[in-house]
């Protein structure tokens, strides 16, 4: 392993590694052993008793952080005529239709969510080994593949904060929940609805503890373990 800088050394040293903290104290933790010159964002790594390799224990979803993620995002929406002109007028970044496809065909990928009405699909395909890998595939599921009445709503959501969460290969899920500028309370209402939104999309043929360990930590800085228990029971205001 690559030796770590003083600064990474020091954020470890105010950390007991042998115990599990609250929520609350964990934010702090974060918060406080935080070095870098930047804005971190602030995450949330859990690991979940679901075998991925099975299709019904599949976990993914959406979650609206009531804070936001603190990142602007860069929002695409494939989408043709009077879709076009809802996508324009709720504010999407890019609206388009083959020039779009074109362009990331071409290698063009300055975006971070993309959405698509139904309609589009047929030429939205041909980017699958572009975007699915990236996560970046309109899909039902994730809430990203939608009818154009609902084009404003969803535009809105991911602006104020939408987020899909998916679990990995290895039974893992991860999360952005905020910044460490963020307030502790922000912190820990992000937290809580992030919670909430996985506990909700426990698969019904997941068996034994769905929640099994629960992780918080900045862009740069240590993990912090968390009460997996306090953490599945935190309250959504």
């Amino acid at each position: 392993m690559p030796k770590r800088g003083r600064k990474y050394r020091e954020a470890v040293a105010k950390i007991d590694r042998d115990r599990t903290y609250s929520p609350e104290e964990a934010i702090a933790l974060v918060k406080e052993t935080s070095f870098a010159n930047f804005d971190e964002t602030v995450e949330i790594h859990l690991r979940l008793g679901v075998d991925p390799r099975h299709a019904d224990q599949q976990v993914r979803s959406v979650v609206v952080l009531p804070h936001g993620t603190g990142k602007t995002v860069r929002i695409l929406v494939f989408a043709e005529g009077d879709d076009a002109r809802l996508a324009q007028e709720a504010g999407a970044d890019y609206v388009g239709s083959d020039e779009l496809v074109q362009k990331i065909q071409g290698g063009w990928m300055d975006f971070d969510v993309v959405i698509a009405v139904p309609s589009m699909m047929g030429k939205v395909g041909r980017l699958g080994r572009v975007l699915g890998p990236r996560g970046l595939m309109p899909n039902p599921k994730a809430g990203t593949l939608a009818q154009a009445d609902r084009l404003p709503d969803l535009i809105k959501e991911t602006r104020l904060g939408r987020v899909e969460f998916r679990v990995d290969r290895t039974a893992n899920l991860h999360m952005s929940i905020g910044k460490v500028s963020f307030s502790a309370e922000k912190l820990k209402d992000n937290m809580a609805a992030a919670m909430d939104a996985i506990k909700q999309a426990k698969p019904p043929a997941a068996k034994g503890r769905y929640i099994r360990k629960v992780v918080l930590t900045s862009s740069m800085g240590p993990g912090v373990r968390v009460d997996a228990t306090q953490a599945t029971d935190m309250d959504v205001d």
